[in-house]
């Protein structure tokens, strides 16, 4: 059976760093005299390589999102709402995390390719999805984008071989050699699998789940686009960057 692509987005953090009274996925982006809220950016990225079904991963809170981008269809595609329960007391506002956060989503993305991005990131060149999905050859299990960085502390750093497998994820490492961190990725169901029974068992690190899987024998590929750019709308700091690196 083909495997049906889907789009993941995880947007169930509380974003609490910018303080702002909406979510941070709204955040007004303005290029080219045009507004996006940076959200918008992945799922555009998305419906590029011809994603017609995304899934949101989203907080008890994000009613505003679900506001603007209604069932997708005046962005072209469907979309689905998935919100992430809390693990605990219901007074703890900690999100379970990123890898609980890509699993609540398995009813949707079992059996199928997923494309996983994040919502409060814009990334060049635009086409980051489709030229995944075109490196995804039948021997791999997933793979990753990489782009270059000059602060390994805030991202997942990526060795691989000359070949570009993935041999390892350094996760926000203080000190490295390593140039490369991974912006989004794609998967197919073998990944799913491991990541849902890698939950289950109680992990809740995305970065150690790729590596055992890595460990395993999984077959994690990459792919560099040219002049490739990522920036994190994470802080105020990323934020004033945007105009120089995203004219």
């Amino acid at each position: 059976m083909s495997e049906e692509l889907i789009g993941l987005i995880p947007a169930a953090g509380k974003g609490v760093r910018l303080g702002l009274p909406y979510p941070k996925e709204l955040y007004p982006v303005i290029i080219d005299h045009s507004y996006k809220p940076v959200s918008q950016f992945v799922l555009d990225y998305l419906t590029q390589a011809g994603i017609r079904h995304i899934v949101f991963v989203i907080n008890e809170t994000k009613h505003q999102l679900i506001g603007y981008f209604g069932s997708g269809q005046q962005f072209d595609c469907n979309i689905s709402y998935i919100v992430q329960e809390r693990i605990g007391a219901r007074e703890k506002s900690t999100s379970p995390g990123l890898a609980h956060a890509l699993d609540s989503a398995y009813h949707l993305t079992q059996g199928n390719r997923v494309c996983f991005g994040m919502a409060d990131t814009i990334m060049k060149p635009s086409d980051v999805f489709a030229r995944a999905n075109a490196a995804l050859d039948p021997t791999m299990d997933a793979v990753l984008v990489l782009f270059p960085t000059e602060r390994p502390e805030k991202f997942g750093m990526v060795h691989t071989d000359e070949g570009g497998r993935v041999l390892e994820i350094i996760d926000k490492p203080q000190v490295t050699d390593l140039t490369d961190m991974w912006g989004c990725m794609i998967w197919r169901p073998s990944f799913t699998e491991y990541l849902h029974a890698s939950v289950a068992a109680g992990n809740g690190d995305f970065a150690l789940i790729m590596n055992n899987a890595i460990d395993e024998g999984f077959h994690i590929g990459s792919v560099r686009p040219p002049a490739g750019r990522y920036i994190d709308l994470g802080t105020y700091e990323e934020i004033m960057e945007l105009e120089e690196h995203f004219p």
